[in-house]
């Protein structure tokens, strides 16, 4: 795990169970997010989410105070990752409204090789009423989504990328992939029917930014997952 500037991070027994902060300070939470936990509430479910155990976290049990961590962006639930936190409205607005310039890193296990080993993906993607998100060919109506990859690994019928995300819209990654006809390994929904892996094979890895208070750059990278080495392994 790779920080920079060399940050804070709480003792283990006060940390969110299942919920491992990386840094903190008074304005914002580093978080690696776990696949299967929800980064904001549902209908369904309002608590087992990463926005419910961190605002338990920083009120510290005290259901009175006005301490609260703002989403600054979110994984889909189940990718695994890094994940930021803001501690006031102003700090969620400087991390928003300069989001363009975070870099965005993730790996992903997909299914087959890949012709061109490095490259952009281009389309305008679009989401109908059953929440599915697909390619459009008319930008008027799906807004253009950039994704930069290239071939890390290859097995024998799988390939391991890491994708630069240029831009940041819903299942970006999983969609431009399953167009390509390489889906992400574990993938139930934009998947080809293949479930070779139990979990979904993408990871939020690395994640770089500028501080909202003191204009610091600020970096954090996890590095490969252990879980993705037994996969490839595996696969």
């Amino acid at each position: 795990m790779n920080q920079s500037p060399q940050g804070n991070r709480p003792p283990k027994k006060y940390q969110p169970k299942g919920l491992p902060i990386l840094y903190e300070d008074k304005d914002l939470l580093v978080v690696d997010k776990p696949a299967g936990l929800l980064t904001i509430g549902t209908d369904r479910d309002k608590s087992r989410t990463a926005h419910y155990l961190l605002n338990d976290y920083v009120r510290k049990g005290d259901p009175k105070s006005r301490n609260r961590v703002y989403v600054v962006h979110r994984l889909d639930q189940d990718t695994s990752g890094l994940l930021l936190f803001a501690k006031s409205e102003a700090a969620k607005k400087f991390l928003q409204e300069n989001w363009e310039t975070t870099e965005k890193h993730y790996l992903a296990i997909v299914h087959g090789r890949l012709a061109v080993k490095e490259g952009t993906l281009a389309s305008h993607l679009a989401e109908n009423s059953a929440q599915r998100v697909y390619s459009t060919p008319d930008p008027t109506k799906g807004k253009l989504s950039q994704t930069a990859y290239k071939v890390v690994r290859e097995t024998q019928g799988f390939s391991l990328l890491d994708i630069h995300l240029l831009t940041g819209r819903k299942h970006q990654i999983r969609v431009q992939f399953a167009d390509l006809g390489h889906p992400v390994a574990g993938d139930k929904k934009y998947g080809s029917g293949q479930l070779a892996t139990r979990r979904l094979a993408l990871h939020a890895r690395s994640i770089a930014f500028t501080h909202p208070y003191n204009g610091r750059p600020m970096s954090f990278d996890t590095g490969m997952p252990e879980e993705f080495e037994r996969m490839l392994a595996k696969l």
